[in-house]
């Protein structure tokens, strides 16, 4: 009952509420009737769609990322590091979400800024000749996404990784294989409830991410979740930011599903 009561109350019931204020149109103050304009203004509006794909595209490539330097790390911890050394790794992991992701972001902001660590260095260096501008592009909201959304790649990957027994990669050798047969027949396999839950998670937080493209793109940066803030916050327009959210979420839906088919997954169990 209290599963259900959790489900009910802070998952199903918002999102219901999220879909009827979207369905509704403001004629007046206090009165609204049944309308689908909010949807019809975002399919027409070509900023909306196009940041719409963008987020997806980005996002996508924000968990591919994730992944491919997620990976190696994690096999590392869990299949080569032995006893304290172990333990050390994955606590440097974990220790930058020990802050706020404002406070990391802005650690970012620190490094990349044209007055910032690295442009200083590169000047001191002789490599530049002036103050070197790094923030408020697509490569800078990239390393931003992928730094805040790594330890949620790396927990399911070393967890899953662990219980993989060090007996079956020695055979795989003994058998003839090298490294890379024995990864892509062995390892991975073993490994894809991890990667699913892995990058089912960071997509989520990706898609979903506000001050990361905020801040490290600038005013330019046409994350979706941007346009949802404009119209609650800014326009005070809750049909229009009832109905973005929902489509961001059919979007969400939709990507995570192709994934689990893709990799022949199910949801149960990528959570076990």
């Amino acid at each position: 009952m209290p599963l259900l009561l959790w489900l009910f109350l802070l998952v199903i019931l918002p999102h219901v509420d999220l879909l009827l204020v979207s369905l509704r149109e403001r004629i007046s103050y206090g009165k609204y009737e049944f309308s689908l304009i909010n949807y019809t203004e975002f399919f027409v509006e070509p900023l909306y769609w196009n940041t719409y794909v963008r987020t997806a595209v980005m996002s996508i490539m924000a968990t591919v990322l994730t992944l491919l330097i997620g990976f190696p790390v994690s096999y590392y911890i869990a299949k080569v590091m032995r006893g304290k050394g172990k333990n050390v790794l994955f606590l440097l992991c974990l220790i930058p979400f020990w802050v706020s992701e404002l406070v990391r972001t802005f650690g970012w902001m620190i490094l990349l800024r044209e007055s910032g660590v690295i442009s200083n260095f590169l000047q001191w260096a002789g490599i530049a000749d002036g103050p070197v501008e790094m923030l408020y592009n697509d490569a800078t909201i990239m390393v931003g996404l992928v730094y805040t959304s790594m330890l949620f790649m790396v927990v399911p990957l070393v967890s899953v990784l662990d219980s993989l027994d060090d007996s079956l990669i020695e055979a795989g050798y003994d058998l003839g294989g090298n490294a890379f047969t024995v990864t892509r027949d062995i390892v991975i396999p073993h490994a894809m409830p991890g990667i699913a839950s892995g990058c089912i998670v960071v997509f989520m937080l990706t898609l979903g991410n506000y001050l990361t493209p905020n801040l490290l793109g600038g005013k330019d940066s046409l994350w979706f979740t941007e346009q949802i803030y404009t119209q609650f916050i800014t326009r005070f327009n809750w049909e229009s930011g009832s109905a973005f959210g929902f489509l961001l979420l059919v979007l969400s839906s939709m990507i995570v599903w192709i994934g689990l088919k893709l990799s022949r997954q199910t949801l149960s169990e990528t959570v076990s």
